[in-house]
């Protein structure tokens, strides 16, 4: 199976028309019909439902395309990969981060390492511990950052040098905004909303035998979504420190967590995995400048 056919499938996939798709491969329309049809043959299965005015996938279909995806932008790794090899001033980097006011010492991390490398160009990806995982085990990133403890079986790390407070996002006229901390009793019977990752993790641990009385209206991946479903009164959310505006004018205010829940953030890397000239010097700049190192 050529990376090319997969290429020219995605086409089709995202165009849902073959004339469309070949206009934007430069291909006639014929030889992007008959590469399909060959694809189709090559795998024994239909690929696609052709109606009058447009095509969409049949459910093999749509397993190629999630398979596709990840060999394509593996294929387009490898390539970028050697043709940086000898580049003196940069080369790629790929990243999987999670949501945390702490990337902040990762992006000060990238601005000096691209002013010793212009040539530095760096891809991003956001995405909860599970998803950047995924990527990293597949070989589509060179690091991830996760709010978990890493599994040191398959995992090298380096422990960022702050963590994140959890703490309750809600409205600044609510009357739990008057409490300097939110104790376990404040929250229960009312409607909250976190990440699905953070519900079953931190906070679960955190309200112990209590967890089981604790309503989760709605689960959100991204807090700035969360909070404005706070803002319009339908319920409250349980997230970070410094993720939600909570300024004079945003209406909603930041309360801790007591006892206190602080996590830390991870950069993690596969164990025995082969870096690229400007991965490695990543890996030493980053070494240096945090403390915690495993």
């Amino acid at each position: 199976m050529e990376i090319r056919n997969l290429r020219y499938f995605l086409a089709v996939a995202r165009e849902e028309n073959m004339t469309r798709a070949a206009e934007t491969l430069h291909v006639t329309q014929p030889t992007l019909s008959k590469t399909m049809k060959a694809l189709e043959d090559e795998l024994g299965k239909k690929l696609f439902v052709r109606h009058s005015f447009s095509i969409s996938l049949t459910e093999e279909g749509e397993l190629l395309r999630n398979r596709a995806e990840d060999l394509v932008t593996m294929a387009d790794k490898i390539e970028k990969e050697f043709l940086s090899l000898d580049e003196l001033t940069g080369g790629e980097l790929y990243f999987g981060l999670a949501e945390s006011y702490q990337i902040r010492h990762l992006a000060k991390e990238i601005r000096l390492l691209k002013e010793r490398y212009p040539g530095l160009r760096y891809h991003i990806t956001s995405g909860d511990t599970e998803q950047v995982t995924e990527k990293l085990d597949k070989g589509l990133l060179d690091f991830a950052v996760i709010c978990d403890v890493p599994d040191g079986r398959k995992y090298e790390y380096i422990a960022f040098p702050e963590g994140d407070i959890w703490g309750l996002i809600l409205p600044a006229d609510a009357a739990l905004a008057k409490k300097e901390s939110i104790r376990i009793e404040d929250l229960l019977g009312l409607p909250l909303f976190a990440s699905e990752q953070g519900w079953e993790g931190d906070i679960r641990g955190w309200a112990g035998e209590h967890f089981a009385q604790l309503r989760l209206e709605g689960s959100f991946r991204l807090a700035y979504n969360a909070s404005m479903f706070v803002r319009e009164g339908l319920g409250y959310q349980l997230t970070f420190r410094n993720l939600v505006d909570v300024s004079e004018v945003s209406g909603l205010v930041f309360r801790p967590l007591e006892p206190k829940l602080e996590v830390k953030l991870y950069l993690i890397w596969n164990r025995y995995q082969a870096f690229t000239p400007i991965a490695e010097r990543f890996l030493a700049q980053i070494r240096e400048s945090f403390t915690t190192v495993h």
